[in-house]
C-alpha cells in the first residue's frame, strides 16, 4: 500500500503556502499526484445587496478574492514543477464542504489545514475540517496553523484505544509508518468506559504492526498516570511532546445529533491545539 494520489486544501489563508510545500514533499517522497483544490469562504452577496452602499463593496471584494485564487493557482503550478511533481487544480465553485469531501474520495490522502482562530481565511465553513474527516472516506491528515516541521512521520505516535475509527487509522497510516524510525502506540485507560467490548490492547495492535515491519513500543496511561480529569486530548499531546513526536495518528469520533455534529472529546482537543501534524481517519 501507498500513496498514489494526494489532495491537498488550499485557501487564502497565511498558512496555505505551508501546507503546499508540505503536501509537495509528500508527494514527491511517494511519486503521488497532487491536486490542489481551492476552498474558500465566500459571503452570500444577498447579504450586501440588501444593503445601501454595500453592492459596490462586495464586486470590489470579489474581484480581490478572485486576484488572490489566481495568484494562488499560479504559485500551485510553479511549485508542481520545482519539485518535479504531476499533479492538478481545482477550485470549488459551490459548497466548498461538499466539493471538497467529493474530491477526497478519489484519493488515497488528502492534506487539510486547521482552523486559525487569529486568521479569518482560514475559515472555510461551519465545521469544515470536522466534516471533511466523517464524510470524506479517506484519512485525513491535517497540518497546524502554527509550527514549523523540519521532520515529518520520523517519529510517530499512534493513539490507541482498540476502536474500529483507531484501526482504521492505523491501517490508513501504514505508508507513513513503515517509513517512521519510531513508532510508538499509547493507550489511554478509561475505567468508566464499558463499552471496549471485543477491543483489542495496544499489544494486539503493535504485532500487527510488527507483521507489516513496523517495530513499535507500547505506553499505557492509566488512571495512576494523570490526574482525574485531564481530558485524553491533552494527554496526549502531552505524551508526543515528551516522546518528541513528529505525527500523530488517531481515529475521529463523532456523530450527528439534532443536525449537528458532535464530536468526541479527544478528537475535538486536536482539532483545536494539534501541536504536530494529525492524521486521522473515521
Amino acid at each position: 500500500m501507498s500513496y498514489t494520489s494526494i489532495l491537498v486544501q488550499l485557501d487564502t489563508s497565511s498558512r496555505s503556502p505551508a501546507r503546499l510545500s508540505f503536501a509537495l514533499r509528500l508527494a514527491r517522497q511517494y511519486g503521488a499526484h497532487l491536486t490542489g483544490v481551492l476552498s474558500c469562504f465566500t459571503p452570500d452577496p444577498r447579504t450586501f445587496y440588501v444593503m445601501a452602499g454595500y453592492s459596490e463593496y462586495y464586486e470590489d471584494h470579489r474581484t480581490l478574492r478572485q486576484e488572490r485564487h489566481n495568484a494562488l493557482e499560479q504559485a500551485f503550478h510553479a511549485e508542481l514543477g520545482n519539485a518535479g511533481v504531476t499533479g492538478s487544480w481545482v477550485e470549488s465553485t459551490g459548497d466548498p464542504t461538499n466539493d471538497v469531501v467529493r474530491l477526497a474520495r478519489r484519493v488515497d490522502l488528502v492534506i487539510a489545514g486547521q482552523e486559525d482562530p487569529n486568521d479569518p481565511e482560514s475559515f472555510i465553513a461551519d465545521h469544515f475540517p470536522e466534516t471533511l474527516v466523517m464524510e470524506a472516506g479517506r484519512p485525513v491528515l491535517f497540518y497546524p496553523y502554527a509550527g514549523e516541521f523540519d521532520t515529518f512521520g520520523a517519529n510517530a505516535l499512534v493513539a490507541w484505544n482498540g476502536s474500529r475509527e483507531a484501526v482504521r487509522a492505523v491501517h490508513d497510516a501504514l505508508p507513513l509508518l513503515k517509513r517512521a524510525t519510531r513508532t510508538t502506540v499509547v493507550t489511554v485507560d478509561e475505567p468508566r468506559d464499558t463499552t471496549r467490548g471485543n477491543r483489542i490492547p495496544g499489544a494486539d495492535i503493535a504485532l500487527v504492526l510488527a507483521r507489516h515491519n513496523v517495530k513499535a513500543d507500547v505506553v499505557q496511561l492509566d488512571r495512576i498516570d494523570r490526574a482525574e480529569n485531564t481530558p485524553a486530548g491533552r494527554l496526549l499531546l502531552s505524551q508526543a511532546s515528551q516522546l518528541g513526536a513528529d505525527l500523530i495518528v488517531m481515529g475521529a469520533y463523532g456523530h450527528s445529533r439534532w443536525q449537528e455534529l458532535v464530536m468526541g472529546g479527544a478528537t475535538r482537543s486536536m482539532f483545536q491545539s494539534m501541536t504536530v501534524p494529525v492524521l486521522m481517519s473515521h
